[in-house]
């Protein structure tokens, strides 16, 4: 039977990570968070002490770093890294990594095997155009700059980081702008993606609205 590829696109901040999770789990799919990969190597490229300019470093680095899930954990260079690649820091920084053309390619290459032979929920911002063109079911999760930024500033606050919340605003639609904006995969809905705003809702009526969307391209995957 063929592999079922669910591909979830969006902004900073429209609840992609959380979304894909709890419909990996419901589905026992392998999850693939794209963006914490991005975050992990900026994480990496940080404590390196590397200039952000310095691109052929950066590359380098990122062929020697290993990057996996498993249980629900991100590890980098096999240690868990799940609090330090949400870091404001990071946060900062990861648009500048994520644009730089051969360590997206790496990336994607990896994304790309994972997501062959397996069922996968796979987020983050080029996924239903570029890492997965043929997936099953593409959704493009989107949100207020408000709620996007309420959401992180949340986030922060019970990671123990003290933010402003219009300082959060305001990163975000320069996150917005570079994303959208970079020339190497920018952040653009697939043409056959199905677009649902998550500004008011909650988790649980986001998830059913994409089981629903998934029990229409795939009826038997529920069944299973």
């Amino acid at each position: 039977m063929e592999a079922i590829q669910i591909a979830i696109d969006g902004p900073a901040g429209a609840g992609k990570s959380t979304i894909a999770k709890r419909i990996a789990k419901e589905l026992n799919f392998i999850y693939i968070d794209t963006g914490a990969m991005y975050r992990a190597l900026t994480y990496q490229v940080l404590q390196s002490g590397i200039s952000l300019q310095q691109e052929e470093k950066i590359v380098q680095l990122a062929k020697e770093t290993d990057i996996m899930f498993e249980n629900g954990n991100i590890y980098l260079n096999k240690k868990i890294v799940n609090k330090e690649v949400r870091s404001n820091n990071v946060s900062l920084y990861v648009s500048h990594i994520a644009q730089i053309p051969i360590v997206r390619e790496l990336l994607v290459e990896m994304q790309k095997r994972i997501a062959a032979n397996n069922n996968v929920v796979m987020d983050g911002r080029d996924i239903g155009t570029n890492v997965l063109p043929g997936a099953t079911l593409k959704v493009f999760l989107t949100a207020s700059v408000q709620e996007r930024a309420r959401r992180r500033y949340e986030e922060l606050e019970r990671n123990g980081t003290l933010v402003n919340l219009d300082d959060i605003a305001e990163q975000i639609q320069l996150r917005d702008k570079m994303d959208a904006e970079r020339s190497c995969s920018p952040l653009v809905k697939a043409d056959d993606a199905i677009t649902i705003d998550t500004t008011g809702l909650s988790i649980e009526n986001v998830c059913k609205s994409i089981m629903n969307l998934l029990n229409l391209k795939a009826p038997l995957v529920n069944n299973n």
